[in-house]
C-alpha cells in the first residue's frame, strides 16, 4: 500500500513531453535572427536610407522637389530610355543566339562539343568589363579589326562602332548569352530522343521539330533565362563605363555620375530608387507570368 501511495505522484510526468517539444521549435526560431540581421543590415538599412535621401533637398528641405527635378529633366529620360532599349534588345539577342547555340551543343554531335560547353561556363565566372576590355582590343583604334582594316588599304581607322550603343549591345549579348544556355541546355537533356527520332523518321523537317517539339519544352528555361538577362541588363555598369559609348548614358551610370561626379547625393539617390523599383517590378511580373505558365501546364485553370 505504501509502495502504491509513493508512485501514485509520479503519474504526471507524462505531460513533459509537449513542454520538451516546444524547445526546438523556440531554438528553430533562433535560427531566423542571422539572415534577417544580414538581409536587414545589409539590404533594407541601406535602401531605407537611399529612400529617405532621395526626399531630402541640397539645401536641407524634406519634400518632393527633389524627384521632380530629377524626374523632369532630360538627362534622366535619356537615361532611362537608354537604359530600356539597350536591356531589351541585348535580351533578345540573347534569346536568339543561346537557344541556336543550345540546340547545336544539345543535339549535333560535333568533336569537341563538350570543350565548348567548358568555355561558354567559364564566361559566367569572368567580371562583365573584361568582355568590354576585350572589345577595346579589337575594334580599338589599334586593335585587332583596325590593324586588318588598314592592311587592306582603308583610310581611316573603323573606331565608330566601338563607341555606338551597338558596341553595348554587342558586348552585353556576348556575356550574357550563357545565362539563356545553361537553362536551355537542362531543359533539352531531359526531351527522350525516342521522340527526336521517330519525328525524323517520319518525314518532319529540322525546322518543324525544334518548332513543335523543342520550343515547346525550352519555353520555360527560355522565361527564366531571359528574365535573368533583362534584369542584369537593366542593371549592368561595368560594360557601359568601359566601352564609355558617346551619349550613352544608362540609369547605373546616371546614378554614378551624380553620386561621384557632380556630388548630388539626393538626385543619385532618386535614379537609384527608380532603378530598384523597376527591378522589383519586373521581378514580379517574371514570378506571375510564371506561376501563371506553371498551372497552365500543369491542367490547373486559375
Amino acid at each position: 500500500m505504501t509502495t502504491t501511495l509513493a508512485a501514485a505522484p509520479t503519474a504526471p510526468a507524462a505531460e513533459a513531453p509537449p513542454a520538451a517539444a516546444a524547445r526546438p521549435r523556440r531554438t528553430g526560431a533562433l535560427w531566423l535572427l542571422p539572415p534577417l540581421l544580414l538581409v536587414g543590415g545589409f539590404f533594407l538599412y541601406p535602401l531605407a536610407l537611399t529612400v529617405k535621401q532621395s526626399f531630402v533637398g541640397k539645401d536641407g528641405d524634406v519634400g518632393l522637389q527633389v524627384w521632380r527635378d530629377t524626374l523632369d529633366s532630360p538627362e534622366f529620360t535619356d537615361a532611362l530610355w537608354h537604359t530600356v532599349k539597350i536591356a531589351v534588345l541585348s535580351t533578345l539577342g540573347c534569346l536568339v543566339l543561346g537557344f541556336f547555340l543550345a540546340v547545336v551543343l544539345s543535339f549535333v554531335p560535333f568533336p569537341g562539343a563538350r570543350l565548348v560547353a567548358r568555355l561558354v561556363d567559364t564566361i559566367l565566372a569572368f567580371p562583365s568589363f573584361l568582355i568590354a576590355l576585350a572589345f577595346t582590343f579589337l575594334y580599338g583604334t589599334v586593335g585587332v579589326v583596325n590593324a586588318v582594316a588598314d592592311d587592306l588599304g582603308a583610310g581611316q581607322p573603323l573606331v565608330g562602332f566601338l563607341y555606338s550603343p551597338w558596341c553595348v549591345i554587342f558586348a552585353e549579348i556576348t556575356f550574357y548569352t550563357p545565362f539563356v544556355m545553361r537553362p536551355l541546355m537542362a531543359a533539352f537533356a531531359l526531351v527522350p530522343r525516342e521522340r527526336l527520332d521517330v519525328a525524323a523518321s517520319l518525314g518532319a523537317s529540322p525546322w518543324r521539330v525544334i518548332r513543335q517539339i523543342l520550343l515547346p519544352e525550352a519555353l520555360p528555361a527560355l522565361a527564366a533565362g531571359g528574365s535573368l538577362t533583362l534584369l542584369l541588363t537593366l542593371n549592368e555598369f561595368g560594360i557601359v563605363l568601359f566601352i564609355g559609348a558617346k551619349d550613352v548614358t544608362t540609369l547605373p551610370m546616371l546614378v554614378h555620375a551624380k553620386g561621384a561626379v557632380t556630388f548630388d547625393y539626393p538626385g543619385a539617390c532618386v535614379v537609384a530608387v527608380v532603378e530598384v523599383a523597376l527591378s522589383l517590378a519586373l521581378y514580379g511580373l517574371y514570378r506571375f507570368v510564371f506561376s501563371r505558365t506553371g498551372a497552365a501546364r500543369a491542367g490547373v485553370v486559375a
